[in-house]
């Protein structure tokens, strides 16, 4: 469609520079049969016709170079799409049907996804040593990365919305905005690498993950006491969704302990490039723990900030109902409208209850009546930081589908907070159900008590599970900052 567009627009150039040529030999044609009368006047005529035919050519001349520079960026545009995209079948190869190029996109999606979480938390632990000045290249690269993944997943809730209206170019639009976040994180690993020099010295590296793993030890203990009295304050609903934070938090200390021993024990032993490893692992346990005990944290806050605002969204319902009722004709919504406020008024008058969900029955039966509560995007905002949380630290179990409501919810947290809400729970749906049907598959293994079928589910260890001593990675490696091409690069053969 490009190239139509194109040769279309050359075409219109070349006839509006030839048009005037054959207009001044039509014209001339007639001035030959001008009576000796006007002869006087030729000079005059002559050099407003040269002005004339010299304005002609304007036009005509910013036309052909506007059909040029479309056709430069649209070369330009199949340039770089063809360096990012998936390679194209050779002539008389079938493109890949359908179904298979569906499979292709959301696994692009989840690698994509992977790689980018992967890299915010080592680039964590490294701006942690070197400052933000230091890792500023990487941090662009990730964010370059989490543009163009926002877009594959943009375009896959649209393909999703509309499957009887997508196209294979919406599929193929995806992997290629996949690839190309992967390959920039990929060209940025071994200056990411060069900086860490954790070959020449990872004393530095090994001693702040040490001082951050003890610190979220106490936290650790100190978010078992804020879920216990959160059960005591709400209802069981309200810290329904973080009762088991604190549990996994302690089985991604288990792992973190265990490798980072192991990392000091093979430096020690001069075997840096397994105690690299194990280290890559200890910071991977130690950055989803941080997520689990945070949650608990972030929970107790959205609880009181949600009690207090639950009292001033009743009354701005309330009087929305008032005002509705004097123009709506149907008065069934309004009835109902009533009825509900009515009933969470009471339940927060009566005891513990959860405000949360008072404030998402207030903001439904609103909605219609014109008046959605702010405190809505409160409410919005846990959901979606909970829900992205849930699936970051079990990535390895969580397909697309549940990644792309969750980017759905992102990008309308702010404008619409109503449906941000929606998408992020449809999310958080969708990945406890792929986390149920992964399962445990190590359970009850002897050698796999020590935090790994969690590491494993949480996307930390790469592969398959370390052998029945815990010491050689069985085709997997802990993963690292970069790209698909890359995130694999600190596995050691056993």
């Amino acid at each position: 469609m490009r190239l139509a567009h194109t040769a279309l627009g050359g075409a219109i150039g070349v006839m509006w520079l030839v048009l005037p040529g054959v207009t001044a030999g039509h014209e001339g044609h007639e001035r030959h049969e001008v009576p000796v009368s006007a002869v006087g006047s030729a000079p005059g005529t002559a050099a407003q016709e040269d002005e004339t035919s010299t304005g002609d050519l304007v036009l005509p001349l910013v036309a052909a170079g506007t059909a040029i520079a479309v056709a430069a960026y649209g070369y330009a545009r199949r340039r770089r799409r063809n360096r990012t995209a998936p390679a194209v079948p050779a002539t008389g190869v079938t493109p890949p049907p359908a179904p298979e190029l569906d499979r292709q996109a959301r696994r692009s999606l989840v690698t994509a996804d992977d790689c980018v979480r992967t890299s915010r938390e080592e680039l964590g632990f490294v701006e942690g040593l070197f400052g933000a000045e230091a890792v500023a290249p990487f941090t662009e690269a990730v964010r370059y990365a989490e543009t163009e993944l926002s877009a594959a997943f943009q375009l896959r809730q649209a393909y999703d919305d509309n499957p009887a209206d997508a196209s294979r170019d919406t599929l193929d639009e995806i992997v290629a905005r996949c690839v190309d976040a992967g390959r920039r994180l990929d060209a940025e690993a071994a200056g990411f690498d060069q900086l860490r020099a954790l070959e020449q010295d990872m004393s530095g590296a090994l001693r702040h993950a040490e001082v951050r793993f003890r610190e979220l030890n106490g936290r650790t203990g100190a978010a078992g006491s804020t879920l216990a009295d959160l059960g005591e304050r709400y209802a069981p609903t309200a810290s329904f969704s973080a009762s088991a934070q604190v549990e996994q938090a302690k089985d991604r200390l288990v792992f973190a302990t265990t490798s980072l021993n192991r990392a000091r024990q093979s430096a020690d032993l001069g075997d840096t490039d397994r105690a690299v490893l194990h280290l890559r692992a200890a910071e991977g346990a130690i950055a989803q723990a941080e997520v689990f005990v945070d949650g608990v944290d972030r929970l107790a806050s959205t609880l009181a900030a949600a009690a207090q605002a639950v009292p001033e969204a009743l009354d701005e319902a309330e009087a929305a109902v008032v005002e509705a009722r004097e123009r709506l004709a149907d008065e069934g919504h309004v009835r109902r409208a009533e009825a509900t406020l009515a009933a969470v008024r009471e339940e927060a008058a009566a005891g513990p209850y959860d405000p949360l969900e008072a404030l998402r029955r207030v903001a439904e039966v609103s909605a219609p009546l014109g008046a959605v509560p702010a405190a809505l995007r409160l409410v919005a905002r846990g959901t979606t930081t909970d829900t992205d949380a849930l699936i970051g630290t079990h990535r390895g179990a969580v397909a697309a589908e549940a990644r792309t409501r969750l980017a759905e919810a992102r990008r309308l947290l702010d404008r619409n907070p109503t449906e941000a809400d929606t998408f992020a729970r449809q999310a958080r749906d969708l990945a406890e159900r792929d986390i149920r049907a992964h399962g445990n598959p190590y359970g009850g293994r002897p050698e796999h008590t020590n935090g790994i079928a969690g590491a494993v589910l949480g996307g930390i260890l790469l592969g398959d599970l370390p052998d029945a001593q815990g010491e050689a990675l069985t085709g997997g490696a802990p993963g690292s900052f970069g790209g698909p091409a890359t995130r694999a690069r600190r596995g050691v053969a056993p």
